[in-house]
């Protein structure tokens, strides 16, 4: 309607041009296609963008020569990743680009194809980036964004801790100022003593500098300039005053300009090391990104649209990888930078990009001097932020069993595989999760033969069970109904067989799945066989719907379904006596 409004008052402005219903539909379908692109809010906007920019060009130099790919692939990853998620994502303010956990996970994929494949490894790394933004874009469209952050939280807090500790670890090496050794984490950790023995202390110097800066910088300098910038800036500045002396490893010349057009590269035998790392990095970009749009709707009070973001995110990494840039996803520093600069449209995305696209194509030489200490240092900072110390501190009030996978996720993630930590820890912290569910649940479960407090009955109720001396059974569901509890409606069969009549009461399940609907269907069956009468109150629609399916309902005849538990008494009450009696009007026939 507002696209319609706008056409039509250019077309009474622009007599010339005539729009009808159709154009109107193709230009509201076109618009759909883009972010939240706004010009109402220009000065904050352009303001953010800036402002994330500046915060982002350090981080994407520390994380590409961080990852083995260079310094280039980390800002042609936030150039174009920011770009497109900014045009296309769902999520008005955030700020995408490569982040902590997307560059540990590149890490491990660029080591091990270059390992196996020296000629095409790299090419076959980024084409892995190209598959991860595909599987990325086919979630959007399939609308299941809603469901890739429902996962425990101890689950996530374990692997993005353990990703942290990773980013870390991995940085030991060039923060002592040493080349990095093979091997990811458990070669770093094998090597540390001889890292220690042959540290570099000028580049040890600049890296703990670094750290002091990030750490301790005061906040009314932070507040117009990131610790970043302000960190690469002055550990380049020492480095080539006071230490000009010394030899420091520095980025060294960088090839920018515009990139070059990666051409996927895929092989036979490492087909299904690359569908799972594509698969991995890929479901981890969307969790990165969908937790980032969540503290940015908090911020803004708006809401994000979680498959549209992962379509923008899915076409920001398949870009970035043709051209050879780093993964990326919601970052949630450049986010909360944006928006508390004033942005408030994907505008600011854009000039982010487009600040990162002139650094890249005409201030690349400024970069050549940056020592990889500073980067170093940088990186580590991310990896310590990532880890999740508020949960850390209070996980063991909160619950052993969460302390326990949380833990166990980390230590999973850092040691041996991502997809095996958070495949095994979702699978526990279910497991436990409906293990203690269906013991409340069995709680709903009650059978009674006389008027208790067990459940709220009315008075003609409780005469018809007490009028019956124990003969009818009343077995009372309520609450959603999982296979948890199936065990507990099958415990009551021998309550079942010492009565004359049942009445199950499912009128209050709104939710039941196959396992407890054939258990019903086996009470009734075992009831049946006993010579038992069997009255059931109908369910909510829905459940109702699916006993239907399942052909509960085709072993007893019409008349002995009801809509209310107290038709249902008289009914089976009649049966005990053996009386003459009429239906009720609200039995359901």
């Amino acid at each position: 309607m507002r696209y319609k409004l706008i056409v039509q008052e250019r077309n009474a402005d622009w007599g010339n041009i005539a729009y009808n219903d159709k154009n109107v539909e193709v230009l509201v379908s076109v618009m759909q296609l883009f972010n939240d692109i706004r010009f109402d809010n220009l000065k904050g906007d352009v303001f953010g963008g800036l402002t994330a920019a500046v915060v982002s060009l350090p981080m994407a130099l520390a994380f590409g020569v961080a990852s083995g790919a260079g310094a280039e692939a980390g800002l042609y990853g936030a150039v174009l990743v920011g770009l497109f998620a900014a045009l296309f994502g769902g999520t008005s303010t955030l700020i995408s680009e490569p982040t902590g956990p997307m560059t540990v996970v590149m890490t491990a994929v660029l080591t091990t194809l270059v390992a196996d494949n020296p000629e095409s490894g790299k090419a076959m790394a980024f084409t892995v980036v190209m598959m991860a933004g595909l599987f990325q874009i086919a979630l959007g469209a399939l609308k299941l964004g809603k469901y890739i952050t429902l996962m425990p939280y101890s689950v996530i807090s374990g692997f993005m801790s353990g990703i942290g500790i990773i980013l870390v670890i991995l940085q030991l090496a060039p923060f002592l100022g040493q080349a990095s050794p093979p091997g990811g984490v458990t070669g770093t950790l094998k090597a540390l003593p001889d890292l220690i023995m042959n540290i570099r202390p000028v580049e040890l110097i600049l890296g703990v500098m670094t750290l002091g800066i990030l750490f301790y910088a005061p906040k009314q300098w932070t507040r117009y300039v990131p610790a970043q910038l302000i960190a690469l800036v002055v550990g380049t500045l020492v480095s080539l005053t006071l230490f000009g002396f010394f030899e420091v490893r520095r980025i060294g010349e960088i090839n920018l300009g515009l990139p070059s057009l990666i051409v996927p590269t895929f092989s036979a035998e490492q087909w299904t090391t690359m569908v799972i790392d594509a698969l991995v990095l890929g479901t981890l970009g969307c969790i990165d990104a969908l937790l980032t749009a969540v503290i940015a709707d908090s911020l803004t009070r708006k809401e994000h649209k979680s498959d549209k973001e992962l379509v923008g995110q899915g076409i920001g990494n398949l870009v970035s990888g043709l051209f050879g840039g780093l993964p990326g996803a919601g970052a949630t520093m450049g986010t909360v930078v944006n928006i508390q600069t004033g942005a408030r449209s994907a505008l600011s995305g854009v000039v982010r990009a487009l600040v990162l696209l002139i650094v890249v194509l005409w201030a690349a030489g400024l970069t050549e001097s940056i020592p990889l200490a500073v980067l170093a240092g940088i990186a580590v900072r991310v990896g310590i932020n990532i880890l999740d110390w508020s949960f850390v501190k209070r996980a063991h009030r909160v619950s052993l069993h969460a302390t326990v996978i949380m833990y166990g996720v980390m230590f999973l993630t850092v040691f041996f595989d991502l997809i095996v930590a958070v495949g095994l820890g979702v699978f526990i912290a279910n497991i436990l999760t409906i293990e203690r569910l269906s013991r409340v649940q069995t709680r709903n479960i009650k059978t009674i033969t006389d008027s208790d407090d067990a459940i709220a009955l009315n008075p003609e109720e409780k005469t018809l069970l007490d009028n019956a001396q124990g003969r009818l059974l009343l077995m009372y569901l309520s609450g959603p109904m999982i296979f948890g509890v199936s065990k507990a409606i099958a415990r009551e069969h021998n309550a079942v067989m010492s009565c004359s009549a049942l009445v199950i009461d499912i009128s209050d399940v709104p939710l039941i799945d196959a396992t407890v609907s054939l258990a019903i269907e086996n009470a009734i069956k075992d009831a049946l066989e006993a010579g038992k009468t069997v009255y059931v109150v109908r369910p909510e629609e829905e459940t109702s719907r699916f006993l239907e399916g399942v052909g509960v309902f085709d072993m007893l005849p019409s008349d002995q379904f009801c809509s209310t538990r107290l038709d249902a008494l008289r009914l089976a009450s009649q049966s005990l006596t053996g009386s003459e009696h009429t239906i009720p009007e609200s039995v359901v026939e």
